[in-house]
């Protein structure tokens, strides 16, 4: 795999990482400590274009730019069981088309990984069922 893109310092970096049941269904947890600002993980899979996601019918569509797309969809795409926190313990990068992501504070071995889905992803998915994130569960705003 190349990953010309991602800085050198985290060329080669693997996680150990889990899928384990979560709030919201399943989740990736990471077995060991992360520091702030370390790589975790990238969102990969089929790359598409605008005419190629017309009938696809998952949730797992990351627009990199107006048009383009990831189709993590894929089971072996470990970075599609991160879930949306309102609150999150890690952020994207989109580089050259890529989808990087970095740890925004430092994470603790056995904690759940999440991420901010964003505002349309969560209007449209999430806030109709109810956000599931530990900031949210027995809030009643959304």
């Amino acid at each position: 795999m190349n990953l010309a893109p991602l800085p050198k310092k985290y060329q080669g970096v693997e996680r150990v990482l889990r899928v384990r049941r979560a709030a919201a269904g399943l989740g990736l947890f990471t077995e060991e400590p992360i520091e702030k600002g370390g790589f975790v993980i990238e969102y990969v899979g089929p790359i598409l274009g605008l005419a190629d996601i017309r009938g696809v019918k998952n949730k797992y569509l990351f627009q990199t730019n107006p048009r383009r797309f990831v189709d993590g969809s894929p089971r072996w795409n470990l970075a599609r069981y991160i879930n949306h926190s309102c609150v999150p313990n890690c952020e994207i990068y989109i580089l050259r088309g890529r989808i990087y992501i970095f740890s925004c504070r430092t994470i603790q071995a056995g904690t759940e990984l999440s991420y901010d889905y964003g505002e349309e992803y969560f209007r449209a998915f999430i806030a109709p069922l109810g956000c599931r994130c530990p900031g949210c569960v027995g809030s009643s705003v959304l």
